[in-house]
């Protein structure tokens, strides 16, 4: 089967596949659950190039999973926000998450990317935390998220040098 085909298949996780199952689709997600809603914002910490963040956007649009809502009219500009289908690959996010804190290359106490609390009952959201009944199903919005100290100054220079690289191919094209 090519990967083409893969949409086409009776298995439910090759036909999940054939809609997140690229590092990016996956990027892009966790971007709109950490408020980055606009292209340039996305773009600048994902690394992806502007062509190729378009289609993946697109194809998550037209899949039914973001959705693009206005947000100036003059000019007409939008976001992308999680749709309902969307943010029930919240669970996938987070068990990404979990599995990356236990076996990434993380050291025993160090802190977390994101700091993670359910807003319902003020418990820390770590690694091996699982939704109880009252929190499945589970979305991102049941939770308080602080970006850690590392992750924050790693996101800043992420944007920061896509800034100067915008600056720099504006400065070439005059």
């Amino acid at each position: 089967m090519s990967w083409d085909e893969v949409d086409e298949s009776v298995c439910p996780i090759a036909r999940s596949l054939s809609v997140v199952g690229d590092r990016w689709t996956l990027l892009i997600l966790r971007e709109l659950s950490m408020g980055s809603t606009k292209f340039d914002e996305i773009q600048a910490q994902t690394g992806m190039s502007s062509f190729l963040l378009s289609t993946r956007l697109k194809r998550l649009e037209a899949d039914g999973v973001i959705e693009r809502v206005p947000y100036s009219d003059r000019p007409l500009r939008y976001e992308y926000v999680a749709t309902d289908k969307g943010k029930e690959l919240d669970p996938v996010l987070l068990a990404l998450r979990g599995w990356g804190m236990r076996w990434g290359k993380y050291r025993k106490n160090e802190p977390p990317a994101v700091n993670m609390v359910l807003k319902r009952t003020g418990e820390t959201i770590d690694a091996d935390w699982v939704p109880g009944k009252a929190d499945t199903p589970f979305t991102f919005d049941l939770c308080d998220a602080t970006v850690g100290r590392k992750f924050a100054a790693e996101r800043k220079g992420r944007a920061a040098a896509f800034r100067a690289g915008r600056r720099a191919s504006a400065s070439k094209s005059e």
